[in-house]
């Protein structure tokens, strides 16, 4: 049955693209009061994807992998003992748990390995006032409607690692677990922790 469903929701999702297909002569004046999303053709209008390759994925829970501008060695750092809680602060606070800037990698290596290229880096893009534009390697589309809270799981002490896999053994922090509904279900079950659904939705 689910296999008809799914089907069924992709068949849908092929028409709806198709009859959303604008075809616009060579010579005509394209309107330009709408912004390209990123991947988006000029003949194709959607309010929710820029194609419908791009709806499919997020049906499917299928993302890219975050590709990093800046090779962050998370391996180094847990080795070297420093706690998650002290780049991504966020997390005891709130729900987000935070992405560190460069002015929060500055706080040690104005003095820590200072010496090292990757430092220097850092150092240069501090000095020029630049952050780094991290990609997002966890999170939720907005149609899942979840609500997700760091802080609670923290106080909890939920290990990151139960969440996020063993970024600790990696360099540049990779997608290691799925955070499907189940996953989230089992580890509630688990915890005696409330599967109600406004626990986690609204």
């Amino acid at each position: 049955m689910r296999f008809v469903v799914t089907v069924a929701v992709c068949l849908a999702a092929f028409v709806g693209s198709v009859g959303c297909r604008v075809f616009v002569p060579a010579s005509a004046e394209v309107d330009s009061s709408f912004p390209i999303l990123p991947g988006q053709s000029r003949e194709v209008f959607t309010t929710a994807r820029p194609t419908v390759a791009a709806a499919v994925n997020d049906f499917f829970g299928r993302r890219p992998i975050a590709e990093q501008p800046f090779d962050f060695p998370h391996d180094i750092h847990v080795g070297k003992q420093v706690a998650c809680t002290l780049c991504h602060s966020g997390v005891a606070r709130g729900p987000v748990a935070g992405i560190p800037g460069v002015s929060t990698c500055m706080i040690c290596h104005r003095v820590i390995a200072a010496d090292q290229p990757r430092i220097q880096q850092l150092t240069a893009l501090s000095e020029q006032g630049i952050d780094i534009a991290w990609k997002r390697v966890y999170g939720f589309v907005p149609e899942a409607h979840v609500r997700f809270n760091h802080a609670p799981h923290i106080r909890a002490e939920v290990e990151c690692a139960t969440c996020h896999g063993n970024i600790g053994e990696q360099g540049i922090a990779q997608r290691n677990v799925d955070h499907s509904m189940g996953f989230c279900v089992n580890c509630h079950n688990e915890n005696d922790a409330s599967i109600d659904c406004l626990t986690c939705h609204f």
